[in-house]
């Protein structure tokens, strides 16, 4: 029951007739709607009412017959219909009417095998459509005599309706109110579907249904609950909020696991198979996957969702939805009721509301406590509530003085649980209030408005200019005031409430009572764009959840390092995780595709994020680097003393033989090839990329052509000293410099053309390893470098066959098979130097490179020079000229 209402027409101080809801049989309910035809001109004069009275009560007899046949079984005499059972009516000059559906009448299924009755059965309760037609069509009658649209007299004229707190009766009081153009202002629902007639005519006390429904999409995504079950009511809303709103989910990644309609009970007959229905659809709730779960509904919905969960307990069906997350619409409320003392309430824990936003009203809670039936005896709605909520009876004969619990009046409302009645004033109720101060605030603009325009008037002529509602729409719909809690109120173009709406948070408790904690809200025309605000410290969730947010997706997020994909025959919000592939990323939950990394990253283990690349190069502080430098050092040392020993010794036999000139040429083209090995150690610039490999190549082609040259002397000597021969010619230093100076000529030429057509320079490799990006010396021209590696290829080939084929010459200084020894050893370590060059990266691949300069420079140095030394120094007696001659001969 609502529990206010009942209490507004003295809080008001503005007299309120509230009109009871009852069921009405159907063929009473086709007479009303006929008569309803009859009442579209309002009637001032005595003589057109008379004729309005003989239309409508031809319309009677005509409708008779039909009524008799129909129900053959019923007293064919037509009488009045049944009285509304629970109506106020409190004088005044100015009447703001409520037909509200207050009270929860129990009665079962007309069968038509009697008379309807008015008696009220102890069952369960239902809605009903027909006594909201009966109390619409009694504004349009005299007081205390039905007959609709039969009103002369200037008494009693409804100044606007307020009405709620569903679509039923807003929707009836429309379709008869809204042709004599009576302000009408809704509460407790959203907006019912009108026609162009009824647009004007229409208030809602709530905010437009678009921005609830934006909330609730927000609400979802907030929480990432993109799988969700709905309930909706069976009904014109319900079916219009499947139909226009629902397609709106999917659009936003939010899919559904069901959509059912609610549990309805329509008679207390019904009741069995109301239990059988419920039960079904707390099996769909258990079976289901979704944790959140969207209610559709109105005011009744609410109790509807209690009875649901306490019928699937009755049965004692194993179900698991105390661990699901309820969200529920506005329009639903709690509604109180007596045996709502000892249903559980814990299903209702952690659900999650939209409200109407409200503020408390100062002084509402003392204006309670000053209630009670005996100070108001006239007001029949607080004598039931007070009967119903306290679980007693006021004394009305003799008899009921044996009645056990004799209500007193003098009980006290705050000692009533909260599941039975509430202090405070909620959303619905604060409608209701600012409903009645709207129509107040209109009043009073219209009057000022008047007052201005005519100046003075007499006080009966501006009362009948009161009496005339059509007059107030305009200033309804253009006013805009502050109501006592401090709040604006005003409508915008359509005639709906200009108001955000509050995301309500229940907390139940074990003795049936709870709490609602209002935990964020909704704000149309936000200025940050932010429609929701919500604090989710302040939610209190389902004790399944233990305080964690709960989850509600079609299945498990796919973790960092994987990406979703479609599942195979499931919504699309359903999907299956699969490890990123090698070299990508995801760095996200439910990515849809795995990313790469940048150039310089690389993914870590869990492939979730990309980690900056090291830097490789070989550096001088590595050990391979410092390794390298020691062993350039070292035979660089070792060189430089070859030569010191060479010119001290310069004019002994073994130095002298063989061209002095090329020899010390050789040693210092190997002292420079050692020291050059250092260019391609430490970090790559542009100068060091320039230079290493073009002197690498010009020295190296300078100490292989000194070799080459020598191989051709021994060769040319020998041939030299047979008789007659014209070798003769060639034998000398001149040939040894032609050859040396040419074949470095043309590698000076080689490395000449690469540089000025495409130079080496310092470059990144992003690619060639996982981990790192190599800091190295591009070579500009690949083909360049080859061909430099190439010539030195064709001397040493040269150089190696000629001194092949010497070897056996007879000399005492025979150098041809030290050479080839040193050739065999030259050319071996740079064809390995070739395939280990291309199958490393990094500071490895520039250490292959210097490995080798250092390898075949040493080859050289000691297969051409040791066997000197060791004469030198160990057999100086060889180092003779006689000796020389000697051995020759």
């Amino acid at each position: 029951m609502h529990k206010f209402i009942s209490s507004y027409q003295h809080f008001f101080n503005v007299g309120q007739p509230s009109l009871h809801i009852n069921q009405m049989s159907v063929h009473q309910d086709k007479l009303l709607r006929n008569m309803r035809m009859w009442g579209e001109v309002n009637c001032c004069l005595e003589g057109r009412c008379f004729i309005r009275i003989v239309l409508f009560m031809v319309l009677v007899v005509l409708c008779l017959p039909a009524v008799a046949r129909s129900a053959p079984a019923a007293s064919c005499t037509i009488s009045d219909p049944l009285p509304i059972l629970h109506k106020f009516y409190q004088s005044g000059d100015l009447l703001i009417i409520g037909i509200i559906s207050q009270i929860y009448v129990f009665s079962s299924q007309a069968t038509f095998e009697k008379r309807p009755s008015s008696e009220l059965y102890d069952d369960i309760l239902h809605f009903t459509r027909r006594w909201t037609v009966h109390a619409s069509l009694e504004l349009l009658s005299t007081k205390n005599r039905f007959i609709p649209n039969y009103k002369c007299d200037i008494q009693n004229n409804p100044l606007s309706v307020i009405g709620g707190p569903n679509s039923e009766v807003s929707l009836h009081i429309a379709m008869n109110l809204c042709i004599y153009k009576i302000p009408q202002l809704i509460y407790g629902c959203t907006q019912i579907m009108k026609n162009d007639m009824q647009a004007d005519f229409l208030y809602w006390m709530f905010p437009k249904g678009a921005l609830q429904y934006e909330g609730i999409l927000e609400l979802l995504l907030h929480f990432e609950w993109t799988w969700i079950g709905v309930f909706y009511l069976m009904d014109d809303n319900g079916e219009r909020f499947v139909q226009d709103i629902l397609h709106m989910f999917p659009e936003r990644g939010i899919c559904f696991d069901f959509i059912e309609t609610f549990a309805t009970l329509a008679f207390s007959n019904d009741i069995y198979q109301t239990v059988e229905e419920a039960s079904g659809k707390m099996k769909t709730v258990s079976g289901s996957t979704a944790n959140a779960l969207l209610i559709y509904g109105e005011l009744q919905t609410m109790l509807l969702f209690i009875l649901m969960h306490n019928f699937a307990d009755l049965v004692d069906m194993p179900v698991k939805t105390r661990g699901k997350v309820w969200i529920m619409i506005a329009q639903m409320d709690f509604t109180s009721l007596r045996f709502q003392r000892t249903v559980d309430l814990h299903s209702l824990h952690g659900a999650l509301s939209f409200a109407l936003h409200s503020k408390e009203v100062l002084g509402f809670q003392q204006f309670l406590q000053m209630r009670n039936p005996t100070s108001d005896k006239d007001d029949g709605f607080l004598r039931v509530f007070w009967e119903d909520a306290f679980n007693c009876h006021f004394p009305n004969s003799i008899a009921d003085e044996k009645v056990e619990e004799i209500c007193t009046g003098e009980e006290m409302l705050e000692t009533l649980p909260g599941s039975v009645f509430e202090m405070s004033m909620t959303s619905h109720s604060y409608s209701v209030y600012n409903a009645v101060y709207t129509v107040a605030y209109a009043l009073h603009a219209m009057h000022s408005s008047k007052s201005k325009q005519r100046g003075r008037m007499d006080a009966g002529r501006l009362k009948i200019l009161y009496h005339l509602p059509w007059q107030l729409h305009h200033f309804l719909r253009s006013g805009s005031f502050n109501n006592s809690a401090g709040e604006k109120v005003s409508f915008d173009e359509n005639g709906e409430l200009v108001a955000g709406l509050d995301i309500i948070n229940w907390v139940t408790f074990p003795n049936q009572s709870f709490h609602r904690v209002r935990v964020g809200k909704i704000e149309p025309d936000s200025p940050t764009g932010q429609v929701l605000t919500i604090h989710e410290d302040d939610i209190q969730w389902p004790s399944r959840f233990n305080q964690a947010q709960p989850l509600s997706l079609c299945n498990d997020h796919c973790h960092p390092g994987y990406s979703r994909t479609k599942a195979e025959w499931k919504p699309f919000c359903c999907y299956d995780c699969l490890p990123c592939p090698e070299g990508k990323i995801s760095n996200r939950k439910d990515m849809d595709n795995c990313i790469q990394c940048a150039e310089d990253h690389y993914p870590n283990k869990g492939q979730d994020s990309c980690i900056p690349k090291t830097i490789n190069f070989l550096t001088h502080e590595g050990a391979l680097g410092i390794s390298l430098n020691v062993f350039a050092l070292s035979f660089a040392f070792i060189t430089a003393f070859v030569l010191r020993i060479f010119i001290k010794h310069k004019d002994t036999p073994i130095v002298k033989a063989n061209n002095r000139s090329l020899t010390y040429t050789l040693l210092i083209s190997l002292l420079l090839s050692f020291l050059c090995a250092l260019l391609f150690i430490g970090k790559p610039e542009r100068i060091t990329c320039l230079l290493r490999q073009a002197a690498f190549a010009i020295i190296f082609s300078v100490a292989v052509s000194c070799v080459l040259a020598k191989t051709a002397i021994v060769v040319l000597a020998f041939m030299a000293t047979k008789p007659e021969s014209s070798m003769r010619k060639w034998v000398g230093k001149r040939l040894a410099y032609s050859i040396v100076l040419c074949c470095s000529l043309i590698q000076v030429t080689i490395c000449t053309v690469w540089l000025a057509t495409s130079p080496p320079f310092p470059d990144f490799d992003m690619t060639s390893m996982a981990k790192e990006m190599i800091l190295e010396c591009n070579e500009g021209s690949t083909a360049m470098f080859y061909s430099v590696l190439s010539f030195l290829g064709f001397l040493a080939t040269v150089s190696f066959i000629l001194a092949f084929l010497a070897r056996k010459l007879p000399d005492s200084f025979n150098e041809a098979k030290f050479i080839t020894f040193s050739m065999l050893v030259f050319c071996s370590v740079w064809l390995s130097f070739l395939p280990a060059y291309l199958s490393t990266r990094g500071k490895y691949m520039v250490a292959v490179e210097i490995f080798s300069i250092l390898a075949s420079s040493a080859g050289l140095l000691s297969c051409i020079f040791s066997p000197k030394c060791f004469v030198i120094f160990l057999r100086p007696d060889l180092n003779q000229r006689r000796e020389m001659l000697r051995r020759k001969n």
